[in-house]
C-alpha cells in the first residue's frame, strides 16, 4: 500500500502530534508499506519520501509563530500532486492549510481520506485569548470542518472522549475509529535512582508542552500552599512558549526550583521511574500519551477532572482525580499522596495492568487496518 501522511506540523519529535505522526509513519514503512510525507519543514528537503511545501509567511508575526511550534504550509501544487498522486490513501495528521489543500485534492481527484482528530478548538484560541469563548471555539470547529473534516472517508479519534466532544459541532465521517496512538515501549518499570540533590525530596513530574491550556501554573500554585513545599521537587519535562513565566512564578513561590527539562525518551523513562508522582493539570487534552507514558511505568497519577479533557479518564481510584479549578483540591489530593505511601505503592500496579491496552503494537496494527478498511470501502462505494 502506497500511504500519503499530510503533516502540518512535524519537526521534532517533541509534541503528542509529532511523536503520533512519527509512530504511523515509522510503523507502515516498517510492515512494508510505501510512505510519502508531505509538511512544510524545509529541513527535509531532499529526503527520500519527504515532499516539502514552503512555508506561510505571517510577516512580523512569525518569530510568534514558530514559539508555538506552528509551522503552516503555503500553497504549492506541484508539490501535493507528487505527494498524493499514486497513493492508495491519504491520512491528515492536522486541519490547517497543509491538510487542507490535501483533503481538497484527495476530493477533486477520488482518492480514499481519512484524517486524525489531533487539535481541539481550544488549542487555537489559546494564542488569542479566547480558550474559553464557547462562540469563538464553536466557530472554530465549524472551521476545521469545513477545512478537512467535510471531505474525508474516515475520521481517527485517540479517545472516546473526543469523538463524543466533537460531534455537537457537526464534525463526522462515514467511518469512525477509537484508537489510542499507542505507547513506545521503552516506558516500562525499572530500577532508577533519584538524582543525590533530590534523594530525600518527593519528586513530582508533570510532562507535556508548556502552554496555557496545559495551566502548569496550577501545580506550582498547590505546592506553593501544600505544608510539604520545602520537601517537594518538580519536574517539567517538555518545552514551549510559557517556560520564563513559569519561571519566574515558581522563583517566587516555591522552596525548591524545579527542573525545567527537554529531554530525550531515554531520560525521561529514567525521571517517570524515580518520580513519586505523576501530576496532570491540563483543561483541554485529547488523549496525553505523556500521561499514559507514565502509567506504563507505574508512576500513579494526579489528573485533573476538567470536562473538555479525556485525561481524567485514566483517573482509576478517587485520590487520583482533583477539581480542574480547585488548587485547594490538589494541595489536599498532593499532601494524601505523600502521607500514604503504601496506597501508593498499590496503586502503582493497578496502573500498569491498565496501560496494557495503551500496546504501541496493538495500536499501530489497527490504524494499519483502519487504513486498509479506508482504502477497501472507497473501493466498494466507486463499484456501486
Amino acid at each position: 500500500m502506497i500511504v500519503t501522511i499530510v503533516c502540518d506540523v512535524l519537526g521534532e519529535p517533541n509534541n503528542g502530534t509529532s511523536i503520533a505522526a512519527y509512530n504511523l509513519i515509522n510503523s507502515l514503512k516498517a510492515k512494508g508499506h510505501t510512505v510519502k510525507i508531505l509538511c512544510p519543514d524545509e529541513v527535509r528537503k531532499g529526503e527520500p519520501g519527504f515532499y516539502v511545501l514552503p512555508h506561510l509567511s505571517f510577516g512580523v508575526f512569525n518569530k510568534y509563530v514558530a514559539k508555538n511550534g506552528v509551522s503552516l504550509a503555503k500553497y504549492d501544487k506541484e508539490t501535493v500532486k507528487a505527494a498524493c498522486d499514486g497513493s492508495d490513501v491519504i491520512h491528515v495528521m492536522m486541519p490547517f492549510s497543509a491538510g487542507h489543500m490535501a483533503a481538497v485534492y484527495a476530493h477533486e481527484h477520488h482518492i480514499p481520506l481519512s484524517a486524525g482528530f489531533h487539535v481541539q478548538a481550544e488549542n487555537i484560541t489559546s494564542h488569542i485569548f479566547a480558550m474559553n469563548s464557547k462562540k469563538i471555539n464553536a466557530y472554530t470547529y465549524k472551521r476545521l470542518n469545513k477545512s478537512v473534516y467535510q471531505y474525508v472517508d474516515s475520521i481517527h479519534y485517540p479517545t472516546q472522549f473526543i469523538c463524543d466532544y466533537v460531534k455537537k459541532f457537526g464534525i463526522k465521517a462515514k467511518s469512525e475509529y477509537v484508537i489510542s496512538n499507542g505507547v513506545n515501549k521503552v516506558f516500562h518499570k525499572q530500577p532508577a535512582n533519584k538524582p543525590k540533590a533530590y534523594e530525600n525530596r518527593f519528586v513530582i513530574l508533570m510532562s507535556g508542552r508548556y502552554s496555557k491550556e496545559k495551566n502548569q501554573k496550577m501545580l506550582i500554585n498547590a505546592v506553593a500552599k501544600s505544608k510539604y513545599n520545602s520537601k517537594i521537587q518538580l519536574i517539567f519535562a517538555g518545552d514551549g512558549p510559557r517556560k520564563k513565566s513559569l519561571f519566574l512564578l515558581a522563583e517566587r513561590k516555591l522552596i525548591n526550583r524545579p527542573l525545567f527539562t527537554l529531554c530525550n525518551r531515554e531520560k525521561l523513562v529514567e525521571i517517570i521511574n524515580y518520580s513519586d508522582l505523576y501530576v496532570h493539570t491540563s483543561q483541554i487534552e485529547i488523549e496525553a500519551i505523556s500521561c499514559l507514558e507514565a502509567l506504563c511505568c507505574g508512576l500513579v497519577p494526579l489528573i485533573s477532572d476538567s470536562p473538555r479533557s479525556a485525561t481524567s479518564k485514566f483517573a482509576l481510584v478517587n485520590k487520583s482525580r482533583f477539581k480542574y479549578n480547585s488548587v485547594k483540591d490538589l494541595t489536599n489530593k498532593i499532601n494524601w499522596w505523600i502521607e500514604h505511601p503504601k496506597e501508593k505503592e498499590k496503586a502503582s500496579q493497578l496502573y500498569i495492568d491498565f496501560a496494557k491496552q495503551f500496546d504501541f503494537d496493538l495500536c499501530m496494527d489497527r490504524m494499519e487496518k483502519m487504513l486498509l478498511e479506508v482504502v477497501e470501502k472507497y473501493g466498494q462505494k466507486k463499484q456501486n
